[in-house]
Formats: structure tokens, sequence, C-alpha cells
């Protein structure tokens, strides 16, 4: 099975925006939800 480096070279930077935007929105996330269940208690 040979990969067609065209395709590689188009999706590695929407994979890696993508990465980063999941890295950042989850990190936001997570203290979101620290932060209501600190306040829960």
């Amino acid at each position: 099975m040979d990969i067609d480096f065209r395709v590689a070279i188009v999706l590695a930077p929407i994979a890696v925006a993508a990465s980063w935007a999941l890295f950042n929105i989850g990190a936001a996330a997570l203290k979101q939800v620290q932060s209501f269940l600190n306040r829960e208690a």
C-alpha cells in the first residue's frame, strides 16, 4: 500500500492546527470543570 505524500502534505497542517486547538480548548474546559466542582463542594 503506497501512500500519496501530497495528501500527507495537505493534511499535516490541518492535523497540527486541530490538535493545537483541542489542546487549548481542553485545558480551558478542564479549568472550568475544576472551578465548577470546587464551587459545588
